[in-house]
Protein backbone atom coordinates (compact mmCIF):
# COMPACT_ATOMS: atom_id res chain seq x y z
CA UNK A 1 0.00 0.00 0.00
CA UNK A 2 1.12 3.19 -0.70
CA UNK A 3 1.82 5.96 1.95
CA UNK A 4 -0.67 8.96 1.41
CA UNK A 5 1.94 12.31 1.72
CA UNK A 6 1.25 13.95 4.70
CA UNK A 7 -1.22 17.24 4.54
CA UNK A 8 1.86 20.10 5.36
CA UNK A 9 3.80 17.98 2.49
CA UNK A 10 0.56 18.87 0.08
CA UNK A 11 0.35 22.46 1.37
CA UNK A 12 4.15 22.86 0.51
CA UNK A 13 4.17 21.96 -2.71
CA UNK A 14 0.70 24.13 -3.74
CA UNK A 15 2.24 27.71 -2.28
CA UNK A 16 5.35 26.76 -4.04
CA UNK A 17 2.80 26.31 -6.96
CA UNK A 18 1.17 29.41 -6.02
CA UNK A 19 4.37 31.60 -5.86
CA UNK A 20 5.48 30.31 -9.29
CA UNK A 21 2.64 31.30 -10.51
CA UNK A 22 2.59 34.92 -8.49
CA UNK A 23 5.92 35.63 -10.07
CA UNK A 24 4.57 34.77 -13.35
CA UNK A 25 1.98 37.47 -13.07
CA UNK A 26 4.43 40.16 -11.79
CA UNK A 27 6.72 39.45 -14.84
CA UNK A 28 3.57 39.47 -17.15
CA UNK A 29 1.89 42.14 -16.35
CA UNK A 30 5.75 44.17 -16.29
CA UNK A 31 5.99 42.64 -19.91
CA UNK A 32 2.07 44.70 -20.01
CA UNK A 33 3.00 47.47 -18.84
CA UNK A 34 5.75 47.99 -21.23
CA UNK A 35 3.71 47.31 -23.60
CA UNK A 36 0.95 49.58 -22.98
CA UNK A 37 4.02 52.20 -22.31
CA UNK A 38 4.91 52.37 -26.03
CA UNK A 39 1.04 52.38 -26.86
CA UNK A 40 0.97 56.00 -24.67
CA UNK A 41 4.06 57.34 -26.51
CA UNK A 42 2.55 56.85 -29.73
CA UNK A 43 -1.03 58.36 -28.92
CA UNK A 44 0.89 61.04 -27.05
CA UNK A 45 3.27 61.92 -30.75
CA UNK A 46 0.18 61.48 -32.55
CA UNK A 47 -2.52 63.71 -30.02
CA UNK A 48 -4.55 60.78 -29.79
CA UNK A 49 -6.55 60.61 -26.45
CA UNK A 50 -5.11 58.15 -23.78
CA UNK A 51 -8.09 56.55 -23.30
CA UNK A 52 -10.27 54.30 -25.95
CA UNK A 53 -13.72 53.76 -24.15
CA UNK A 54 -14.39 51.37 -27.33
CA UNK A 55 -11.57 49.08 -27.14
CA UNK A 56 -12.38 48.79 -23.23
CA UNK A 57 -15.61 47.70 -23.56
CA UNK A 58 -14.33 45.34 -26.50
CA UNK A 59 -11.70 43.91 -23.98
CA UNK A 60 -14.28 43.88 -21.24
CA UNK A 61 -16.37 41.29 -23.08
CA UNK A 62 -13.45 39.33 -24.39
CA UNK A 63 -11.90 38.94 -21.15
CA UNK A 64 -15.29 37.98 -19.51
CA UNK A 65 -15.81 35.07 -21.94
CA UNK A 66 -12.21 33.99 -21.56
CA UNK A 67 -12.94 33.93 -17.98
CA UNK A 68 -16.12 31.77 -17.90
CA UNK A 69 -14.17 29.42 -20.19
CA UNK A 70 -11.75 29.43 -17.61
CA UNK A 71 -14.25 28.74 -14.82
CA UNK A 72 -13.06 31.87 -13.14
CA UNK A 73 -15.80 34.37 -11.91
CA UNK A 74 -16.07 36.99 -14.93
CA UNK A 75 -17.42 39.45 -12.55
CA UNK A 76 -13.17 38.97 -10.98
CA UNK A 77 -12.10 39.73 -14.07
CA UNK A 78 -13.72 41.98 -15.37
CA UNK A 79 -12.87 44.25 -12.09
CA UNK A 80 -9.11 42.80 -12.28
CA UNK A 81 -9.43 44.13 -16.21
CA UNK A 82 -10.88 47.67 -14.94
CA UNK A 83 -7.96 47.86 -12.48
CA UNK A 84 -5.31 47.53 -14.95
CA UNK A 85 -6.97 49.82 -17.56
CA UNK A 86 -7.26 52.53 -14.71
CA UNK A 87 -3.91 51.79 -14.59
CA UNK A 88 -2.72 52.37 -17.97
CA UNK A 89 -4.80 55.36 -18.59
CA UNK A 90 -3.49 57.26 -15.71
CA UNK A 91 0.22 56.21 -17.19
CA UNK A 92 -0.83 57.53 -21.05
CA UNK A 93 -2.52 60.75 -19.08
CA UNK A 94 0.82 61.33 -17.59
CA UNK A 95 3.03 60.22 -20.75
CA UNK A 96 1.13 62.86 -22.35
CA UNK A 97 1.70 65.11 -20.28
CA UNK A 98 5.25 65.12 -20.46
CA UNK A 99 5.30 64.92 -24.24
CA UNK A 100 3.40 68.57 -24.12
CA UNK A 101 5.46 69.25 -21.31
CA UNK A 102 8.37 68.37 -23.86
CA UNK A 103 9.90 65.84 -20.98
CA UNK A 104 8.86 62.91 -22.36
CA UNK A 105 11.69 60.05 -22.68
CA UNK A 106 12.26 59.42 -26.71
Amino acid sequence: MTEQPHPSDILADLRRSIDNIDAALVFMLAERFRCTKAVGALKARHAMPPADPEREVRQIARLRGLAQDAHLDPDFAEKFLNFIIHEVIRHHEAIARDALAGTSEP
